[in-house]
């Protein structure tokens, strides 16, 4: 506030005043300088902007200076008629009536030495202000000084200003408060502790003034209603991005104070068409129980957040939540980087073939079992296919080669937000186990499309004349992968053939322009994804439900993904997308491959790891690629018999498929040299004890076995 002290020279000026106004909110603008979010920062009071008298309704202009100052504009500051006839009524009736006029209101207001005490004004006070109040419209206009006041007044609870009280209790701009609210607003600056009767009161007798004396019916209920709106959400702002308007201000280099305006990177436009797309989709999914989605839009060179939607909204059962920075399963959205790094190792090329085929794999909790989505297996098949696929199993081998301590760490320099090491989740990491959030693992996306350069996230921008809110730390780019195992994972994940085996050609995955995308669902299908890159762009968007509950069939393709196909669209609608150059690293040559694994075609290799043909090893390749395998029991599997369920009503169904997962046929089995009975699948009454399980073919050999345990006790009486 701004002292008035001393002779009327020292009076601030109308401008200074304005100047010094500070809102409860900070404004948080988008890239273009619109207004999208408002966020409070001063909770002592809450003050709208400044608003302009010629913004304010004409109804609340007259009722206010007919409640306080009827003569306000034909007195200099002080009207002397109504303060002789409150001394005469305070002396004849002891009755205490006051007869500030608004501009010794306004002097309250700007100079706490005018603050009426508990005893009141003295008379050295009241002389001064009345002195210092023809001094000051000596100096403003009366426009100035009525609009000032009606800018700095108090009118109930935490409400001051005329913009707060109109937004909060009334749920509309200044400009549009009719006979009923300017006649409320008016009481309320004379009473604004008053009870709702004594406010009905004098609001229907300020009405009769006013000649709208109609407006007393219901009035009491209306001012009722209104009241109860004291704490109310701001009117006719909308929330455009909430959870990231708060996030951009924690980055900051000084927390910015209320009444401040801070330019984000955020592109208003876009924000909108991001949030339109999550509600159209979500609805669309409405039968398979999703509620909640995220998505996040990067720039790729500067890092920049163009759209950040932190939830769904109305649809969601937690809005408040930022589900983008919320920890959720990764599912196979880690892949990229796992095969990155083993190409990077030269370990692997696109054209390794890697087996997908039931894998068991002891761990210190036990038998570590991965499956594929669909639950069948493709045999052999190359790195190309098994990653824009996605092949769980081929993943899963390829991480028993880097390791799940070195897939950890490089995770973690990515700037996934892992908190334990590589051996705590083991080899479950290679379908990621591991909880993630949205914002860190778009923002690792964006490394791959800038060839394995790493850089933070860029929340705001500087502001001309705004107040410069650069980010605390712009941190250069780190090289945390290879530039050309990057660029060869891109080049997989923009191959709609390689990824047509499980995704097929045509699929939201696909888009008119060069793309690279990954899908991912985790265990019990609680979260997919659905994050890619184009040559301009990195879209990443997780959908499911914030309390974890599993959706009803919905994959990162049917869920994430037609919101990402969406918004990477919109992105290019007139921008091509083009494959980045092919780096030094990287060369090209025709491969061929024995026995049709696949199809000749033109590959690319980092370094010196070229090949030309590719063949199996003597003794992997079978005669025939159907040869059945036992798929259940697994080897060395440890079972327990169920002690409340009687033991002649248990049992164990022996599964065998061919390599693809489809159920054998011809095939008989046999338990510890006994025969039991044919076909793919056979229940089997289990004993304690360790028992051998054979696999016979219709001529006669032994093509699979596994040895098994049962535990638990057999009574007597079960025999």
């Amino acid at each position: 506030m701004l002292a008035l002290c001393g002779p009327a020279f020292a009076l601030p000026d109308y401008v200074h005043v304005k100047h010094d106004y500070a809102a409860s909110d900070i404004q948080v603008l988008d890239r273009q300088g619109r207004l999208i979010e408002r966020v409070r920062r001063d909770f002592a009071v809450r003050r709208g902007d400044w608003v302009a008298l010629d913004d304010v309704s004409v109804a609340l202009q007259r009722a206010v200076i007919l409640s306080e100052d009827r003569r306000f504009y034909s007195h200099a500051g002080v009207d002397w008629r109504a303060m002789l006839g409150a001394a005469w009524d305070n002396v004849l009736h002891e009755h205490l009536r006051g007869a500030s006029t608004i501009s010794m209101q306004l002097l309250a207001l700007v100079d706490d030495a005018y603050q009426r005490g508990p005893g009141g004004r003295s008379v050295v006070q009241k002389i001064d202000q009345a002195l210092d109040a023809l001094a000051l419209e000596r100096h403003w206009t009366k426009p100035q000084i009525l609009e000032a006041y009606l800018n700095l007044a108090a009118f109930r609870g935490e409400l001051v200003g005329v913009d707060a009280l109109s937004r909060v209790l009334f749920q509309k701009r200044a400009s549009g408060l009719d006979l009923r609210e300017s006649a409320l607003a008016a009481v309320l600056l004379r009473g604004p502790n008053a009870s709702p009767s004594v406010l009905t009161q004098r609001a229907c007798a300020l009405l009769r003034e006013m000649g709208a004396p109609g407006e007393c019916a219901g009035l009491g209920d209306f001012i009722y209603l209104a009241l109860q709106r004291k704490s109310a959400s701001w009117a006719d702002s909308r929330s455009l991005a909430p959870h990231y308007a708060r996030l951009a201000l924690q980055h900051a280099k000084v927390p910015p104070r209320a009444g401040r305006r801070v330019r984000t990177t955020l592109d208003g436009d876009l924000q909108r068409f991001v949030i339109e797309s999550v509600q159209r989709r979500l609805n669309a999914l409405g039968m398979e129980n999703v509620r909640d989605a995220a998505v996040v839009v990067l720039d790729n060179e500067r890092g920049e957040i163009l759209a950040y939607v932190g939830s769904s909204g109305t649809l969601s059962a937690a809005a408040d939540v930022d589900h983008a920075r919320s920890l959720r399963q990764a599912g196979s959205s880690l892949k990229p980087f796992l095969y990155a790094q083993a190409i990077e190792q030269q370990r692997l090329t696109t054209v390794s073939l890697l087996e997908d085929a039931p894998l068991n794999l002891a761990t210190g909790n036990g038998l570590y079992i991965p499956q594929n989505y669909d639950e069948r297996f493709a045999g052999w098949v190359t790195v190309r296919t098994a990653l824009a696929s996605s092949l769980n199993i081929p993943a899963v081998r390829t991480l028993m080669m880097v390791t799940p301590d070195v897939f950890a760490r490089r995770l973690v320099r990515l700037g996934l937000p892992l908190d334990q090491g590589g051996d705590f989740y083991g080899y479950s990491l290679a379908l990621g186990s591991a909880d993630v959030t949205l914002l860190s693992l778009t923002n690792a996306y964006r490394s791959l499309a800038n060839l394995g350069s790493y850089s933070e996230p860029a929340f705001l921008r500087p502001a001309g004349h705004e107040i410069d809110m650069a980010q605390k730390a712009v941190t250069e780019s780190v090289p945390v992968m290879s530039a050309g195992a990057a660029w060869i994972v891109g080049d997989i994940l923009s191959d709609r053939q390689a990824r047509a085996r499980t995704f097929g050609l045509d699929s939201p995955l696909s888009t008119p322009f060069w793309s690279a995308v990954k899908t991912g669902t985790s265990k019990d299908m609680r979260d997919n994804w659905c994050l890619g890159w184009s040559a301009r762009y990195t879209v990443g968007v997780w959908v499911g439900n914030s309390g974890g509950a599993s959706m009803h069939d919905v994959s990162g393709v049917s869920g994430a993904g037609p919101i990402w196909h969406d918004v990477m669209t919109h992105l290019h609608r007139e921008m091509p997308s083009r494959q980045t150059p092919m780096p030094d690293s990287v060369h090209s040559a025709t491969v061929s491959f024995d026995n049709m694994l696949e199809p000749t075609r033109q590959d690319v290799f980092l370094g010196d790891t070229v090949v030309t043909h590719v063949s199996l090893a003597e003794g992997l390749m079978t005669p025939e690629q159907t040869q059945p395998r036992i798929a259940r029991p697994a080897d060395g599997a440890i079972l327990a018999l169920d002690p409340d369920i009687p033991w002649d009503k248990q049992r164990l169904w022996l599964q065998a498929t061919d390599i693809a997962g489809v159920p054998a046929a011809g095939v008989t089995w046999r338990v510890d040299a006994q025969p039991l009975g044919s076909g793919g699948q056979l229940p089997w009454l289990p004993r304690p004890g360790r028992h051998r399980i054979e696999l016979v073919d219709g001529r006669g050999r032994i093509v699979d076995a596994v040895s098994i345990e049962v535990r638990g006790l057999v009574s007597a009486g079960s025999h």
